[in-house]
């Protein structure tokens, strides 16, 4: 029985993805200090860090807790979003928004929230597909959509975090797990969430201007 229940343990171990893996580094070493810094949670990723701050930035504009968390980290993604365009390979943001602190507790209601949707879209990874689709130039070419989604979680709509939020959850582990295909799939997600988002501004200044008109 112990040796089952150990094989069933490696198994779940073994079923979480790159970025589920990396989201439990940053929940550890949050938990170790109390809270965590943007820059400590992009240093301690080293090469990966561009495409986990996809993940990473877009997951806070999901969690119940009061605070414009969509706009703040919406904005912070967008800048990271215009670095991927220019080719960076590592990441700069302003003092101010690099040393922004989380703490613990928030770091483990966004993790226990967001947790969820990462594990369903590890569920259908599979590393090597496509793999043009996850190399340098198309990382330049993807940062256009994930800029223009960024913009969507920094704006305050109602309910229109969710598509934006899963796209981009899509794109960022499909270049951590090298799957050019589930990137793909992410872009054209992309596609249907920014038309949701637009549709979703334009009929809330519809409904605006109905009641005062």
């Amino acid at each position: 029985m112990t040796d089952e229940k150990a094989g069933e343990e490696d198994n779940q171990q073994s079923e979480g993805g790159v970025a589920s893996a990396h989201l439990a580094g940053v929940a550890e070493l949050a938990r170790g200090q109390g809270s965590i810094s943007i820059e400590e949670v992009l240093e301690a990723l080293g090469p990966t860090s561009l495409a986990f701050a996809i993940v990473f930035l877009a997951l806070p504009a999901m969690i119940p807790i009061p605070g414009p968390f969509g706009m703040v980290f919406g904005s912070m993604l967008a800048l990271v979003a215009l670095q991927i365009m220019a080719g960076s390979r590592s990441i700069w943001l302003p003092r101010f928004l690099r040393r922004r602190r989380l703490s613990a507790s928030t770091i483990d209601v966004m993790i226990r929230h967001t947790a969820p949707l990462v594990s369903r879209v590890e569920g259908w990874m599979r590393p090597g597909r496509l793999k043009a689709l996850t190399g340098r130039t198309a990382l330049m070419l993807i940062g256009l959509p994930v800029f223009l989604l960024a913009v969507a979680v920094a704006l305050p709509i109602p309910f229109g975090n969710i598509l934006p939020v899963l796209s981009l959850t899509v794109i960022g582990a499909g270049l951590l797990e090298r799957d050019g295909l589930a990137t793909l799939i992410g872009i054209i997600l992309a596609t249907l969430s920014l038309g949701t988002s637009v549709g979703l501004v334009f009929g809330g200044a519809a409904a605006i201007a109905a009641v005062f008109t």
